[in-house]
């Protein structure tokens, strides 16, 4: 057997990113990418952004495709896409979600209209793409999902409560998943405190460095901070399936 590339441990993947146009997904495909992976930019809206970012990629052969995870027919078409272009699928990447910032104490603010988007962004769509792209993970023989959450799953403090409560359900996901999918699929969580991007509308620099100060580390965590965790689940942890990775400069704490 030919050793593996140490520059590029990628090599020879196939890596989809839902949500890849957005802060967090754009750097986790830049890095994937260098790793060598041939990388699917999922993206809701934006074509021409997530083209872009496929030209700014390193290697050859990635591709932008459409995706909605509100709707399941969207996702199963995105996987069929992915599918007969790359004909292999061994990490995918859940990035995508939603969120408004809606005070914790105030109940009549947080709709049932409100609840049910954000479940459904951060929790019924995650699952329907997992869904969708299982068979395919599991004929790799070494599948990977990395689902990005947050801290607000274990603090209760977010931009929401439904947030909170879906992120949750996110990281409980990945404990049934790691056990029901496993060996062939590993499961893994990212989870990020305050992120440096427009994720949350309404939240400017000023919020930005608010964070900074109350801190441990003394800044808010970049896309960069959260890629490179998302990276080393495919590339170093390989070992471990179930688990979640906190990146948030002790913020939790």
């Amino acid at each position: 057997m030919a050793a593996q590339d140490s520059r590029h441990p990628l090599a020879g993947k196939v890596a989809v990113v839902v949500g890849g146009s957005g802060g967090i997904g754009r750097e986790t495909c830049r890095m994937l990418a260098a790793a060598g992976a041939t990388v699917v930019v999922g993206y809701r809206s934006g074509r021409q952004k997530a083209e872009e970012i496929v030209g700014e990629l390193a290697g050859e052969g990635h591709v932008a495709l459409p995706v909605s995870i509100e709707e399941t027919a969207t996702i199963e078409a995105f996987r069929d896409g992915v599918l007969e272009r790359l004909g292999r699928v061994d990490i995918l990447v859940n990035t995508a979600g939603v969120t408004e910032p809606v005070a914790h104490g105030d109940l009549d603010a947080l709709t049932d209209a409100m609840i049910d988007r954000i479940f459904i962004n951060n929790w019924r769509g995650v699952f329907a793409t997992i869904r969708a792209f299982a068979p395919a993970l599991k004929a790799s023989g070494d599948g990977l999902i990395v689902n990005v959450s947050s801290i607000a799953a274990f603090t209760g403090i977010g931009s929401n409560v439904a947030y909170c409560g879906a992120k949750a359900g996110l990281d409980i996901m990945a404990n049934s998943l790691g056990r029901a999918l496993a060996p062939e699929i590993r499961v893994m969580v990212v989870s990020p405190g305050a992120v440096d991007t427009q994720f949350v509308p309404g939240r400017g620099r000023e919020f930005a460095d608010k964070v900074a100060a109350t801190t441990p580390l003394k800044r808010i965590t970049s896309p960069l901070d959260v890629a490179e965790a998302i990276v080393s689940c495919a590339t170093h942890l390989k070992f471990s399936t179930g688990s979640r990775i906190v990146v948030d400069g002790g913020r939790h704490l």
